[in-house]
């Protein structure tokens, strides 16, 4: 009620220049939106504001946008817009606030000079919820028309062509991408029956199609589903999604991703990867994963700029500067990877991927005892994830600790009856066990349940015990893999 009066006192919208620009600003950063609803399980909404405004101003080809997971750190902090604006090397930074109430929302937008803290330009606008989505456009284009930059014909119309929406269904994909950036089983479930509920209030809503495609995508990436079940899920939701809006940055990226890691289709996986860059050349996920399309082709050197790219767009992501690192360890380039992963460390020390590539690392460098120390890390907080249970048995194998190896293999097999194993992971422990056939013999399978970890047969060191055989040629050769 409070929240209501509130909201009725408010102007119904304005636009508020403080000051005449006469700085250049090419990059800017929108800091997360703070939510001044009383209800904290509103949270996600405000997230989802500064979402949205990330995606539609990332869209700008004249401007540079830092992604959601680098700015999604400054959440709540105390650091100066200046301090800010340095680490994330950008010259401006966007600030707001969400109040909601029912079926009308009011966002407070203001654009600051990061170096400065010269505060720019503010607008206060009011809307009913249905409209959030040329809001937001609006919003992204008075940014535009302050910071001067040249717009194309086809962004001009974008940001003024935005429809009415069903606030439920809204309401739903923000919940959904809530729980997909989780990033853990949990959450990818909640996100697919949030993602879901929208597509049945809006059947032609196709950012929740591409939700439900990233989800299915990340269930099979991440060894929490079979890839035959998963996969088929996530090409038919991103299809979709371009069904009803071919110009889908998010859609052509997530098509990419299952062609890359399920089809093995890698001139379909290249070429939508590319038609998602020409679209959101500021869409950092894309730029990563076309990287790691590059590295698996061996093409390296182009690789690293993309995963560089990536980086600039996104410069605190953990996931992206873990995986420059993985690219110096398929480039062979050990003590590259190394330091690297201990830099990812040094930000989170948490952060299993980081720990997990580390010890793959340190296998190669022949420092065994250290890569088990590292898997035995992140097994101390996930005790029952098979992959890093079959990464733990690798590593005492290599280690000539047989016996540790075999009792975790056998427990694997036991565990594969109950829930999903992969077959490649198993392979690599019988690789760690010198046992060539039986490492062969589960490469088969792995073949014939698409997994993934086949997209990196031709530069995977981990393999290279195996290349000389005959067998391993013509497995390149099904994957698509011969040079």
């Amino acid at each position: 009620m409070v929240v209501a009066v509130l909201l009725g006192l408010l102007t119904v919208s304005g636009l508020y220049l403080y000051n005449e620009s006469n700085q250049t600003i090419k990059s800017l950063a929108v800091l997360p939106f703070v939510n001044l609803t009383a209800d904290p399980e509103q949270e996600y909404f405000a997230d989802g504001v500064t979402d949205m405004l990330i995606a539609d101003l990332a869209k700008l080809r004249a401007l540079g946008v830092i992604s959601r997971t680098s700015v999604m750190r400054y959440k709540g902090t105390r650091k100066s817009l200046p301090e800010i604006g340095r680490e994330l090397n950008v010259d401006a930074v966007v600030e707001g606030s969400v109040l909601r109430s029912d079926d009308r929302i009011r966002i407070t937008a203001q654009l600051i000079h990061a170096a400065t803290d010269r505060h720019l330009w503010v607008a206060t606008y009011e809307r009913d919820v249905r409209d959030i989505l040329s809001l937001q456009r609006e919003i992204s284009g008075n940014i535009a028309q302050e910071i001067r930059i040249t717009l194309t014909p086809q962004e001009q119309a974008r940001l003024t062509s935005a429809g009415q929406i069903n606030p439920a269904a809204y309401e739903a994909y923000l919940k959904g991408r809530y729980y997909w950036n989780w990033r853990v089983g949990e959450g990818f479930n909640r996100a697919i029956g949030y993602f879901q509920q929208a597509v049945e209030l809006d059947p032609n809503y196709a950012l929740a199609y591409v939700g439900l495609a990233d989800c299915y995508n990340l269930l099979a990436n991440y060894d929490l589903l079979p890839p035959r079940e998963a996969v088929p899920k996530a090409k038919a939701a991103a299809k979709k999604a371009l069904e009803l809006d071919g110009t889908l940055a998010e859609a052509h990226a997530s098509l990419a991703f299952a062609r890359m890691y399920y089809d093995w289709d890698w001139q379909g996986a290249e070429s939508q990867f590319q038609r998602a860059i020409d679209l959101n050349p500021n869409y950092a996920a894309v730029h990563h994963w076309y990287s790691l399309y590059l590295a698996m082709m061996g093409r390296s050197d182009e690789a690293m700029a993309e995963m560089r790219r990536a980086q600039e767009l996104d410069p605190l992501s953990l996931i992206i500067n873990t995986n420059v690192g993985w690219l110096y360890y398929f480039a062979r380039q050990y003590d590259q990877a190394i330091g690297q992963c201990r830099k990812v460390l040094e930000m989170d020390a948490n952060f299993f991927s980081a720990r997990v590539k580390l010890g793959w690392t340190y296998e190669q460098r022949g420092m065994h005892e250290q890569a088990i120390a590292e898997f035995q890390t992140v097994l101390n907080v996930s005790s029952d994830d098979p992959a890093l249970r079959a990464m733990l048995s690798r590593g005492y194998a290599l280690s000539g600790r047989r016996d540790e190896a075999v009792r975790i293999l056998h427990q694997l097999g036991e565990q594969s009856q109950r829930s999903y194993v992969s077959p490649y992971l198993i392979a690599l422990v019988y690789t760690g066990l010198g046992e060539k056939d039986q490492a062969f013999d589960w490469l088969e399978k792995a073949y014939e349940n698409r997994c993934g970890w086949l997209a990196w047969l031709r530069v995977d060191p981990k393999l290279d015990s195996l290349r000389s055989d005959s067998r391993f040629a013509d497995l390149l050769r099904r994957v698509g893999l011969t040079p």
